[in-house]
């Protein structure tokens, strides 16, 4: 049976995994619609995918009794901050489906994960999406795309790529936008037309290297990767081969293959395929696995590097403990080197002992870590993100990004003040339709804490999306931060009647009937100045009575901290305490006193 290996790459919201959803219930590989790629309960809530994933499909139908070609399928997020699930997957693949959105065209990440694939020689098919939409403008995007090739040195090969139009929610695919079409039969014929069958050379001696990692209860580690060359059976006798030049040896105990969403234990797997591997308990991402010791290396999966860090500490909060099941330092480290097995974006430098400095490809990257620890029952508070410096050739330098941003007309100005005080340059600018596009080049630190700004400053119309550009000189001091920090000077619970005048010096955090702790921060304050209140303060009772006392007090919905709002917020001297049920800004000091001395001895 012919092998072909395929990965779906695009930017996020462009219908990845909507499109592979619907070619697995076009070959029939699942049925019920409710049944999809993304599983995550974390992607189910958020609608994007976080974890890369496979699958496998058969085309013709097994049943149509025509010769039937497997086709292994690799769903990978869009969001820039997952940029390396998609690095790794790249190299276990022989072609991409690049998937644009018909209205919006090429965004940063598709330029991002097109690079990727051109660099590694990979000839892309491109899939351009959602041609339903009442402002797709297909042929618009189409040119695009050209333009995108040329500035990325695509080659003459590469740029004599298949174009197929598709409607993924419908599962419609055409070959021409004029074509009648009802199903997925033209890109899945694209598919078997365009992308070469797998090499399967079974003669040489076994080779397979993993791209992603699974766990199982009862078989422990699970490699999930291609098999380069040979044939391997259940029992065989490998050699892990890492980069570091260490080999350990061991027994193949059980092989999987991928039938739609389920894994199919098998005896045997041979070359092409991207299989299931278990009994190696020391296998990483980018390992090879060979049936000889003398074997050569595979080459080795480069990610591109962190470009933020923040600490991860134990939460010593005065309510410390009340929520969490796991709040020792000994537990967040064991849960934090499990996830550098699986998470290869992901650095952790555990050497200072009381802190654990965590580095991370964007605050997306480290919220979605976060929130799976909270979810687990863990305990901890973080310091507040800040961009990794570095030295280069004597020179101090620090990330930049190229951001795009498209916003409606009348909301471009804000933008732009903004974005100059953050220090970002203007690359481009070009007004299309009722909107403006605006590219920057800014550095990473000045978009820190500005994403859900601007989803304000645009009433929700805008959109923002950057790519990692490099590391370049150090652009001075940014001055973020225009609100001050609203600080709780008891401890009790938080009262109505406290809140209602509160709620006049600036924005709220927290409710009435929240317990509330001295140095929590519970608000901010529009002077731009730390201040502290009292917010378990009640009403004096006395016999007088007043025609205006009665009334019933008013009190704003507060705004809630989640997670990524407050690592954006946060100001330096503070900590982001999260536990099962709450997640809460405190001051690094509790106590006013304690600031007022540390202030005194710093300066």
């Amino acid at each position: 049976m012919d092998i072909r290996n395929i990965a779906i790459i695009a930017h996020v919201d462009h219908g990845k995994t909507r499109l592979t959803d619907a070619l697995m219930r076009e070959t029939g590989m699942v049925g019920d619609e409710s049944v999809g790629m993304d599983s995550n309960a974390l992607e189910q809530e958020r609608g994007i995918t976080i974890y890369s994933k496979n699958t496998s499909i058969f085309y013709p139908s097994i049943h149509s009794g025509q010769a039937v070609t497997k086709i292994n399928i690799v769903d990978t997020p869009g969001h820039a901050d997952f940029g390396s699930e998609v690095e790794r997957v790249l190299r276990s693949i022989d072609s991409v489906l690049l998937l644009v959105d018909a209205q919006e065209g090429p965004m940063p990440q598709t330029k991002f994960v097109l690079r990727k694939s051109l660099e590694l020689g990979l000839k892309p098919i491109v899939v351009l999406n959602k041609i339903d939409k009442p402002a797709a403008r297909p042929e618009w995007a189409l040119e695009r795309v050209w333009e995108l090739f040329m500035d990325l040195g695509a080659s003459d090969e590469q740029l004599d790529f298949a174009v197929v139009y598709t409607i993924a929610k419908e599962g419609i695919a055409k070959k021409r936008l004029t074509d009648e079409s009802k199903n997925l039969v033209p890109l899945l014929d694209t598919i078997l037309e365009k992308v070469h069958p797998a090499p399967a050379d079974t003669s040489l001696p076994f080779a397979f290297q993993p791209f992603n990692l699974a766990y199982d209860n009862y078989l422990g580690r699970l490699g999930i990767g291609r098999v380069y060359q040979g044939r391997m059976k259940t029992g065989d006798r490998v050699f892990v081969k890492k980069h570091s030049g260490e080999i350990i040896s061991g027994t193949i105990t059980k092989l999987f293959t991928f039938e739609g969403l389920s894994r199919k234990e098998v005896p045997e797997v041979s070359a092409g395929d991207i299989v299931m591997v278990a009994g190696l308990p020391d296998l990483y991402i980018g390992d090879t696995v060979a049936a000889q010791e003398s074997q050569e290396l595979l080459p080795a999966i480069k990610i591109d590097e962190p470009t933020i860090s923040l600490n991860f500490l134990v939460n010593n909060s005065p309510f410390a403990g009340r929520e969490g099941t796991y709040v020792t330092s000994r537990q967040i480290r064991e849960r934090l080197e499990k996830e550098l097995e699986v998470n290869v974006g992901l650095r952790i430098d555990f050497s200072p002992g009381d802190y654990y400095t965590v580095f991370g490809r964007g605050e997306l990257h480290i919220a979605i870590l976060l929130e799976n620890m909270r979810r687990e029952g863990y305990e901890l508070q973080v310091s507040q993100p800040r961009v990794i410096i570095k030295e280069i050739d004597g020179v101090i330098s620090e990330p930049f990004e190229r951001v795009t941003i498209d916003v409606a007309d009348q909301f471009s100005g804000v933008v732009i003040e903004k974005m100059a005080k953050r220090k970002g340059q203007m690359v481009e600018m070009k007004k299309e339709q009722e909107h403006v596009r605006v590219i920057y080049d800014i550095p990473t630190r000045g978009l820190l804490g500005y994403r859900n700004e601007f989803v304000v400053d645009t009433r929700g119309d805008g959109i923002l999306c950057g790519e990692f550009l490099g590391f370049k000189p150090h652009a001075g001091d940014i001055e973020k931060r225009d609100t001050g920090s609203m600080l709780s000077g008891e401890t009790g619970k938080a009262l109505s009647y406290a809140l209602s005048n509160l709620q006049e010096r600036g924005v709220l955090y927290i409710g009435p009937n929240v317990d509330v702790y001295e140095g929590e921060v519970i608000g901010n304050t529009a002077k731009g100045q730390d201040m502290v209140v009292n917010p378990i303060k009640g009403k004096h009772l006395t016999n007088t009575r007043s025609s205006t006392s009665d009334i019933a007090i008013q009190l704003t919905p507060p705004l809630s901290v989640t997670i990524e709002r407050g690592l954006e917020i946060m100001a330096e001297d503070e900590y982001l305490e999260i536990t099962p049920t709450s997640v809460r800004i405190r001051k690094q000091i509790l106590s006013e006193n304690g600031r007022k001395r540390a202030g005194r001895a710093s300066s």
